[in-house]
């Protein structure tokens, strides 16, 4: 799994340099997380599929977006001589005041089993957290 999430972080970084340009007219959020061998990636946008897995944009406005985020457990917080637990996860992310050519950051990571989120805004001010939307072992 840790050369599948290795693998799948070194595509996207290669991916990255094909983004395309940001509309002026929308809202742009980038995804990021906070630990290695982590991926996230967008789902949906008001329970609507997203178009590309790399980034979300936006119309100005309310949104709810959906994101999934794979880390792993490591066997400091699960016991001795444990192996590291990788999980599966979902989690929602509102905000109500989405800018047209305004650039967010959605970072993620985890404490122990739990999953975090935050927004950012362009001022690295954080505007919004992620809610858990369900979890699974993989």
């Amino acid at each position: 799994m840790r050369k599948l999430m290795l693998t799948g972080g070194l595509l996207m970084l290669a991916g990255c340099a094909g983004l395309p340009d940001p509309d002026p007219a929308q809202a742009w959020i980038d995804l990021g997380s906070r630990q290695e061998d982590t991926a996230l990636q967008a789902m949906e946008v008001d329970n609507k599929a997203s178009i590309d897995k790399r980034y979300f944009e936006v119309q100005p406005g309310s949104h709810e977006l959906k994101v999934r985020y794979l880390f792993a457990v490591q066997p400091t917080n699960i016991g001795p001589g444990a192996e590291p637990l990788w999980r599966d996860c979902q989690l929602n992310v509102k905000f109500k005041d989405f800018n047209a050519g305004q650039r967010y950051q959605l970072q993620a990571g985890n404490i122990g089993f739990r999953p975090w989120a935050k927004l950012y805004d362009q001022q690295r001010k954080v505007i919004g957290q992620g809610s858990p939307a369900g979890c699974q072992r993989t």
